[in-house]
């Protein structure tokens, strides 16, 4: 090894002083092997010619410019530095086998390990070999295999020092451990253990340890034993460091109960801590609160999602401020949290709490330097005779928040038996029109629209109506808003078209020119099958072009011009009609309407039932609609006095009771052919 030795003060090659000379020259006419180690250069100082011959050294100049600390592994540097630990704190002396490998060959010696002191005060270590090691392989590499392990060895007297520690357990645990009781944390957890010790014999445990690093996180296992030496009963440890593994787990158990935006509790764990509540049989006193951020959507659209995430954080954080620690909230999703109350609490105090989480909640939340103002609505349970379980109060808290939000949001609002029976009555008319969808009990209706010039019925409006199996007739105001909840609007809408325009085919086959009008809901504009589906209707033999009418609302409009245009224009190509259905009551950007390709607006009734005091603005639409080519149709008309004013104006079709209801098919056709303009 071509490596100048570290020099030392006071050393000259291995001529020492005069006090260590003497000492020296009896290495140097010992038999044995013996060398002076510098444990903190890992270098040997000295060495006699045995020593030599077991480092296979050429010459103890060669032997003493090799750098030991080259191929050390940590483990063995540790277990130095305890011995070297152990020299400065006691006259310590050591018999230990160990493994060297000069050369890369391994060499198993008994060495005996004394500490002496260098010419410059540092303490260094003496050693002498005592014979070779001659013990079997599976003994040699046990040996080197508790000299490198990790886990720490330990065995005790049970009550009083510690009778060994490993080199991992030495290098881990404080030299001031004078007791089982200075490893553990908590002594009652040492407690538990012994006595089930005591009992099966061994335990295992993962605890708090004190340990050089501080308090730690083991697995520790506790056993039986006897004293090797003394014959007398022992505890033997086994510890393994598991404080990164726990952490990590912690983490992620931390993850999994939380919600990552708002740091509350998430809706899994809400779920576990209920069914806890119900396993141990503390459901008796449980209140339950449902609370969502008022018009939630509308910040997210006009104020960005980060402004959305800003105001649920803000939520969170104001009313965990001021709820009872001991009162579980949690964030059930979107913008929706329940607060959990699992202890007897007066109407009073109820009260107050859900007022002190409302007003803070509705303090003003800045944003990049937006005002958002935030209400909440709130639904209220609480567990009764009549509960069987925590769904049950989960779910009467969601209807009363229903009720919060439609009596005008910013309320709270407690579940009664009522409220329950008229969800369970909503339930049961979803499933029913779920079935209704299946099995085709709808059907059209038609209400005549008129010519004012000529007298004649020259279309109709096709209006939805259930043929319910039990109770018959139903009109849409009991269905609809259902189906625009749950989603089957698009069905239904489907539905409307595909009897509508088969109907328009008939007529139009039959010799019945007849303009026909369809309401398309918003939802279903915006369907990305919608388009697809028009196409594919429109293709069916004889399907009646510039006949089929669809109705949509002002609020359609809104939005992308331009793409709202193109989707229009699309429509149009296909061969239907576009009307604005109550026009007026919207908002309209008169700028654009004339981009769009629209063939009629229909005036809302509500400027229809007032006239002649909505006259201007009757006549603003009849003069708007003149301005676009577009066909200008009042609804609603009821009166003789109401088809004078608009005949007198010019308006050039009307449809309302004054005509007739909405008719079924057969009676529709009756009617148009006996029809005589209802003019005084």
């Amino acid at each position: 090894m071509n490596i100048t030795p570290i020099p030392q003060p006071g050393l000259h090659g291995h001529k020492l002083s005069s006090k260590m000379d003497a000492s020296f020259d009896v290495l140097y006419r010992m038999d044995t092997a013996a060398w002076l180690y510098d444990i903190d250069h890992a270098r040997i100082l000295n060495a006699n010619q045995a020593a030599c011959d077991i480092w296979k050294a050429t010459s103890e100049d060669e032997l003493r410019s090799r750098d030991l600390q080259e191929n050390m592994s940590p483990s063995v540097g540790k277990r130095l530095k305890q011995y070297q630990a152990d020299f400065k704190r006691s006259d310590a002396v050591f018999t230990e086998m160990w493994t060297l490998y000069p050369q890369d060959e391994p060499v198993s010696v008994m060495v005996i390990y004394r500490g002496h002191i260098l010419p410059d005060g540092r303490m260094g270590m003496l050693c002498e070999v005592v014979g070779e090691a001659k013990d079997t392989p599976e003994n040699l590499r046990s040996a080197e295999a508790l000299l490198h392990t990790d886990v720490l060895i330990m065995l005790f007297s049970p009550k009083g020092p510690p009778l060994y520690f490993n080199p991992a357990a030495r290098n881990s645990i404080d030299a001031d451990c004078a007791c089982l009781a200075d490893f553990f944390v908590d002594p009652d957890e040492l407690d538990r253990l012994l006595d089930d010790v005591a009992q099966y014999g061994e335990q295992r445990a993962v605890t708090k340890v004190n340990t050089v690093r501080g308090v730690r996180w083991f697995d520790v296992s506790v056993k039986n034993c006897s004293d090797a030496v003394t014959g007398k009963p022992a505890l033997l440890l086994t510890s393994i460091d598991v404080s990164d593994l726990k952490e990590a787990r912690d983490t992620a158990r931390h993850l999994a109960d939380r919600d990552q935006l708002t740091n509350l509790h998430n809706r899994s764990y809400l779920q576990n801590h209920l069914g806890w509540l119900e396993d141990c049989g503390a459901t008796g006193d449980l209140t339950l609160l449902i609370f969502d951020v008022d018009k939630f959507k509308l910040i997210n659209d006009r104020h960005g999602h980060d402004a959305g995430d800003a105001v649920l954080r803000q939520v969170a954080t104001r009313a965990r401020a001021v709820l009872p620690p001991q009162h579980l909230l949690a964030r059930f999703g979107g913008d929706e949290f329940v607060i959990v109350i699992a202890e007897q609490i007066s109407d009073g105090a109820l009260s107050r709490q859900i007022e002190a989480v409302r007003s803070a909640i509705s303090k003003p939340i800045l944003h990049d330097q937006t005002r958002l103002n935030v209400t909440i609505s709130v639904g209220v349970s609480k567990f009764s005779e009549d509960s069987t379980n925590t769904s049950d109060v989960m779910r009467e808290a969601d209807i009363a928040l229903y009720a919060s939000k439609q009596e005008g949001r910013d309320r709270v609002t407690y579940f009664n038996v009522e409220m329950g029976a008229a969800v369970v009555a909503r339930d049961r008319l979803e499933l029913e029109l779920g079935r209704a969808v299946e099995n085709n009990e709808f059907e059209l209706h038609y209400q005549p629209r008129l010519d004012v010039l000529s007298g004649k019925i020259v279309g109709a409006e096709g209006l939805i109506r259930w043929n319910h199996p039990n109770d018959g007739l139903c009109l849409p105001g009991r269905f609809i808003p259902v189906c625009e909840e749950t989603g089957l609007i698009d069905e239904l809408g489907r539905i409307v078209l595909e009897l509508g325009i088969t109907q328009a085919i008939k007529w139009n086959a039959n010799g019945r020119p007849l303009n026909l009008s369809l309401n398309v809901s918003p939802r279903q504009f915006s369907d990305p099958n919608f388009l697809p589906m028009l196409k594919e209707l429109s293709e069916r033999e004889n399907f009646p072009k510039r006949k089929v009418e669809l109705e949509i609302t002002e609020s359609v409009l809104i939005g992308d011009h331009e793409l709202i245009a193109k989707r229009l224009r699309a429509i149009t190509e296909m061969g239907y009609e576009i009307a604005i259905d109550d026009f007026g009551t919207g908002y309209s950007n008169l700028s654009y309407i004339s981009r769009f390709p629209l063939t009629c607006l229909k005036i809302d009734r509500s400027f229809i039932d007032q006239l002649p005091n909505t006259g201007p603005i009757v006549q603003l639409i009849l003069t708007l609609g003149k301005q676009i080519g577009a066909t200008v149709v009042s609804e609603g008309v009821e009166t003789q006095s109401q088809l004078d004013w608009l005949s007198a104006h010019a308006c050039e079709e009307v449809q309302g009771f004054l005509i007739t209801r909405a008719l079924p098919l057969s009676e529709f056709e009756t009617f148009i052919d006996k029809f005589s303009l209802p003019i005084q």
